[in-house]
């Protein structure tokens, strides 16, 4: 059954330009005659879809200016695309870096629906330490990583993901009031990090921050946990400076720019 007689109905202009993409994916570089009479379509309206393609990067003309090929945001989008799936390998070594500075264990997370799933563990060389391993899901809401995530939704996604579910308590330290939950999510999103005292394991603090990918969005989180007999506020303070490190450069491998921040008005 065609996709029309499931109800389905193509965009037209959108189709054309996927179909432009593919042919130049397998016969580039082509004049704009041969690609029109490839597909079948009139010559007007090819020129008007590369135009806007150029436009947009998707194609580009060739150095005589009379033949198109595959553009360089393409390219861009495809890259971008093989980094974000090879977060694990990029991630890896600067968690282990993160240990050495710490000697915690470091870990690298993602938000599936109100859990966390672990992707990547770098574990401190400490007798005491937090114990994990890859695949473990928690639920979001009492681990600072998961926090983390949650508090990068947007706030209604983020209120309606909190109330989806019955959010059961670990220690007497868990926040499971949805009202004073999403205040938290606020003061983690403003200041850009989260963490966890002691609301998941007894024993167990943590440092969250978030992970961007090549569009801005958050991706992932990295985390440090201290056990609570090694961690006061100068521990915290410098796991928080390693975990920025790392994720920054995490970040930047994946393609994300940060923002420019404007000088301060009158400054040299």
């Amino acid at each position: 059954m065609s996709a029309e007689e499931q109800g389905f109905t193509s965009v037209k202009s959108a189709d054309r330009t996927l179909v432009v993409l593919e042919l130049l994916a397998t016969r580039e570089p082509m004049r704009l005659m041969d690609i029109a009479d490839e597909l079948a379509m009139p010559r007007s309206s090819t020129s008007n879809l590369l135009r806007t393609m150029a436009r947009r990067r998707f194609v580009e003309m060739t150095d005589d200016g009379r033949r198109y090929r595959i553009g360089s945001r393409l390219r861009e989008l495809a890259r971008a695309s093989e980094r974000e799936g090879d977060i694990v390998a990029l991630a890896q070594p600067l968690m282990d870096r993160v240990v050495e500075r710490t000697g915690e264990t470091v870990q690298l997370a993602q938000l599936e629906g109100m859990e966390v799933v672990y992707l990547a563990i770098s574990e401190s060389p400490h007798p005491m330490k937090l114990v994990s391993e890859v695949g473990k899901r928690l639920f979001a809401h009492g681990t600072g990583v998961g926090k983390t995530l949650l508090a990068q939704l947007d706030a209604a996604e983020a209120e309606q993901r909190l109330r989806s579910v019955e959010l059961p308590r670990f220690t007497a330290a868990t926040l499971v009031d949805v009202d004073e939950l999403l205040d938290g999510l606020t003061e983690i999103r403003a200041r850009g990090y989260g963490t966890d005292d002691e609301e998941y394991v007894l024993g167990c603090r943590c440092v969250a921050v978030p992970v961007h990918g090549p569009r801005g969005d958050t991706i992932a989180a990295m985390s440090v946990s201290i056990p609570t007999p090694r961690y006061d506020e100068e521990v915290g303070e410098r796991a928080l400076a390693a975990l920025r490190d790392a994720v920054g450069e995490l970040s930047r491998q994946l393609g994300y720019v940060a923002p420019a921040v404007d000088a301060p008005a009158g400054a040299a």
